[in-house]
């Protein structure tokens, strides 16, 4: 872009956010005077509340978008919002980048907007542009300006764009830590109660029928009967709850019970209600007899084991974040499936375990052999998931292969990531070295079929890296991709760290004539 002096982004909505802005504070301030109005005469003052909360709501985030504006020129960045003003020197940027959004919903496009990088560490993202496409030109174009004024008065970096989204090493980690903080709490909580709940379950399984001798201060402890009379009953959905109405509303006007047990009751069934500690803990009757749920020490231990285990799947992110936390930022992070494995391998000995053995899990022999083996293996699984999320440098080769000639032919598991005259419309998915000249295939073999010969003589290996947050095709994290030239075009061909070492190997012994007698190049390396 030429001649770019100063650029201003403004929301395109800003008509329509005004207007919401009006009719919202309009709205909260009638329906707050309904509230008022309410509260003295007793009406539905809570819903007039509600409402009015929610449409202050609505106005300040209309008005908070109306306001907001991005403007750059030569001096720097300056951001309005609603709250502050704040202006950022070029000088003190260190680079530009996207930051991507709904990584969560994956049926949502994703959202890009932009990134400030400073010297000091400090990673400011700008309210504005802001893109809800993949394909926006209007945001490419604001991005460019934003680039070009960074470069013109400026120090950027490199003239890379780093594209960060979850998978990337420059995605914050404070939700993951705070979710995980959440969960073991939730977990704590349930150990702590597990004590409360064993000694509610004791007292239920030891209370007897009360007698005359029972003082009236501790009835509740024993175990009292009242006669009942169904009048009708109401079978709830699955996850609804269901219910039994009494004749006359005595004892009481109605019973929460099973979806079963409401449909075995029929009106005019005679039941005999037992209470204990003001609670009726069953309903028995001629045709069906219902007891209430006692929670026992086992189910809460395995609540809390499970929360626990929950909780290892956002530390697992933060773990790997702070692992290779000095990694760019757009350079894409080790999947935490393997971490996720180890903590369901290890939910298959510690929740029966919990389960058995709520209070105390030492309290036998077997107990303690059971959790000092599940603990050994969930070492093993862990010293494997640490393995298996290692990062390798991008052209490290465990060991020298001769490349494969004209012996038998291979096909290895490898894209080419923009279309070309030998991968039009992005048809292959293999490429097959030996028994001829190396060759894009739509297959895994075997034969050549369909296949189209890739020229090697235009091809120039000039860097391999690992996989970016801008490389938006379907390729696989733990893979590396080999910027090729193509007689002046840049290509990306991506495959598995081993494979893609084989392949340039192959490429490079295919386009060295064989009466050179030179030696097969190597694997360039990236940073």
């Amino acid at each position: 872009m030429t001649d770019v002096r100063e650029l201003t982004c403004r929301s395109p909505y800003r008509r329509a956010l005004w207007i919401f802005t009006v009719l919202g504070a309009a709205g909260a301030a009638v329906t707050a005077a309904a509230a008022v109005y309410s509260a003295d005469r007793g009406g539905l003052w809570g819903v007039w509340s509600g409402i009015a909360l929610l449409s202050a709501l609505t106005a300040l985030v209309s008005l908070r978008g109306a306001v907001a504006r991005v403007s750059a020129d030569a001096y720097g960045l300056h951001v309005r919002t609603l709250p502050r003003r704040r202006s950022m020197p070029w000088s003190g940027i260190a680079d530009l980048q996207i930051r991507m959004g709904n990584e969560w919903n994956h049926k949502a496009p994703d959202t890009r907007r932009v990134g400030v990088v400073l010297h000091d560490g400090r990673r400011p993202l700008l309210p504005l542009p802001h893109s809800w496409s993949p394909e926006d030109p209007e945001f490419d174009a604001a991005l460019e300006t934003l680039r070009a004024l960074h470069r013109r008065h400026g120090n950027p970096r490199s003239d890379h764009l780093p594209v960060v989204s979850r998978n990337t090493a420059g995605h914050g980690w404070t939700g993951s830590l705070i979710l995980c903080v959440l969960l073991l709490s939730g977990a704590g909580l349930a150990v702590w109660s597990i004590s409360g709940t064993a000694a509610e379950e004791r007292a239920w399984k030891s209370a007897v029928p009360c007698t005359a001798r029972v003082p009236a201060a501790e009835r509740s402890e024993c175990l009292s009967t009242l006669p009942a009379e169904i009048e009708r009953t109401e079978a709830g959905r699955p996850r609804n709850p269901s219910h039994l109405y009494f004749t006359g509303g005595r004892p009481l006007e109605r019973l929460s019970v099973s979806q079963e047990a409401a449909r075995e009751f029929r009106p005019g069934d005679r039941v005999e209600l037992t209470l204990w500690r003001g609670e009726v803990m069953e309903a028995a009757g001629e045709r069906h007899v219902w007891r209430k749920h006692v929670v026992t020490p086992g189910s809460v231990a395995v609540v809390a084991a499970g929360l626990a285990l929950a909780a290892g799947w956002p530390g697992t992110r933060v773990l790997l974040r702070l692992r290779w936390r000095r990694l760019p930022d757009d350079e894409a992070l080790p999947s935490e499936l393997p971490f996720v494995g180890a903590l369901a391998g290890t939910a298959l000995w510690l929740l029966p375990l919990c389960y058995l053995h709520p209070s105390d899990p030492f309290a036998s022999p077997v107990a303690v052999v059971w959790a000092a083996a599940g603990s050994l293996v969930t070492v093993g699984l862990f010293a494997w998931a640490w393995r298996a999320t290692r990062l390798r440098a991008p052209g490290e080769v465990p060991g020298a292969e001769e490349p494969a000639g004209q012996g038998a032919e291979v096909f290895l598991t490898a894209r080419f990531l923009e279309p070309t005259d030998y991968n039009p419309h992005h048809f292959g998915t293999h490429i097959v070295i030996g028994g001829g000249p190396p060759a894009v295939t739509p297959h895994s073999g075997p034969g050549r079929f369909a296949a189209k010969p890739i020229p090697v003589e235009r091809l120039t290996v000039k860097e391999v890296r690992r996989v970016r947050g801008g490389d938006r095709e379907a390729v696989p994290g733990h893979w590396h991709i080999a910027e090729l030239d193509d007689a002046g075009r840049p290509v990306r061909l991506a495959a598995a760290p081993d494979d893609l070492a084989r392949i340039l190997r192959e490429l490079e012994h295919a386009r060295t004539p064989a009466s050179s007698g030179e030696a097969t190049g190597g694997v360039p390396t990236a940073r």
